[in-house]
């Protein structure tokens, strides 16, 4: 992968560009803050980008807000933010297009996972830490119809999990996983389409419920 990294902070920031590079990456740009990200894809024309969502100047949603513009400009690009805190406000836009992972930053710890995560991103995938997962779940979970069983196979798609990742997650028969996403989409009332498509409408369900405040 070609990735362009923005992070405000100097020790993370030298710490994810070695770490791409060790893992057999390209870093073609690194930034301090999310003023130059445009300029910076146009330029060096990345397979993933990078950022933190608190950056200069209000330490606030720079890094989400870039994200949106970079996803406005650039639909097919990866785009994987990182947060010291579970924030959910541009989660759910963001997620629907595709190409979009949001980790807390201490995932960085498992260097493997992480990278195999931002990998997925860039190929056009998603990667949703599980805490924010649960932390969106736990704040409002309308989906009364799902099961435990439903739910959690439901929270581990929102990861990005494939139908073979989740039964291995959950120790469980790839048939028997087929069978638990069948009866979501069901419940979920989703329309007959492919089934990728599918998944992320599902995802869409799970994630707009557990923000209520959505749009506001």
């Amino acid at each position: 992968m070609r990735i362009v990294i923005a992070e405000d902070q100097v020790l993370l920031r030298e710490g994810l560009r070695m770490l791409f590079v060790d893992g057999g990456h390209e870093v073609v740009a690194t930034l301090g803050d999310a003023d130059g990200l445009l300029e910076a894809i146009a330029t060096y024309q990345p397979d993933l980008v990078v950022a933190d969502i608190r950056m200069p100047p209000t330490h606030t949603d720079e890094g989400a807000r870039a994200a949106q513009a970079v996803k406005s400009a650039y639909p097919k690009l990866g785009v994987l933010l990182l947060s010291q805190h579970i924030e959910t406000q541009h989660v759910v836009d963001l997620v629907s297009r595709g190409g979009f992972g949001y980790l807390l930053k201490d995932r960085v710890l498992d260097v493997a996972e992480f990278l195999a995560a931002a990998e997925r991103v860039a190929a056009g995938g998603s990667a949703l830490d599980p805490q924010v997962v649960a932390g969106l779940v736990a704040r409002h979970d309308p989906l009364g119809t799902l099961t435990d069983r439903e739910r959690g196979v439901l929270e581990l798609m929102a990861e990005g999990l494939t139908n073979n990742g989740i039964a291995k997650r959950l120790y469980l028969s790839e048939r028997t996983v087929e069978a638990h996403v069948r009866h979501l989409f069901t419940k979920l009332s989703l329309p007959e389409s492919e089934d990728g498509h599918r998944r992320v409408l599902a995802v869409l369900a799970h994630l707009g419920a557990a923000t209520p405040d959505r749009g506001r």
